[in-house]
């Protein structure tokens, strides 16, 4: 005799637990199409998510941790209900957002580098090592320079 497990269902507390994403955006993706409409409760109105929703949920929250636009996200799981007619389209989104998260990471190290130059200058200043502070000071302002240049990218 085989038993089968009653699918699964939950709150919208507990899918927020589960994916991370606060009750209000999840409410908020639903309300906007990012995620397609949850189910609700036949007596309480509640929503109620089934394995499926939290799947999707899991994809959303994935992208999201990426830094992908709503709008982004939105087209990704519009094109996810295509199939595969939409492989070049998705592939497309995730290659874009490869390319904006390599902008980020050449920024970050850009910042990183500016944060260690400061550092190393008031350390300079406090052991009263003049030659040495004005070097810094220099190399922090042609660092701030190349900063913005990125930053306006």
């Amino acid at each position: 005799m085989t038993t089968s497990a009653a699918p699964r269902s939950c709150s919208i507390k507990e899918a927020a637990a589960l994916t991370g994403l606060p009750a209000s955006t999840l409410r908020y993706y639903e309300q906007i199409g990012v995620i397609a409409p949850v189910s609700r409760g036949a007596t309480s109105g509640h929503r109620v998510y089934d394995e499926d929703d939290l799947d999707q949920l899991m994809s959303v929250a994935c992208l999201a941790a990426t830094g992908m636009s709503v709008g982004d996200m939105r087209a990704y799981v519009a094109n996810g209900r295509r199939g595969s007619s939409a492989a070049a389209d998705q592939r497309e989104l995730l290659e874009q957002q490869q390319r904006h998260l390599a902008v980020e990471a050449e920024r970050l190290v850009l910042r990183r580098r500016y944060v260690d130059l400061k550092i190393a200058y008031w350390r300079s200043v406090e052991d009263g090592d003049a030659s040495r502070t004005r070097q810094l000071s220099a190399e922090a302002l042609a660092l701030a320079e190349e900063l913005r240049s990125v930053t306006h990218d």
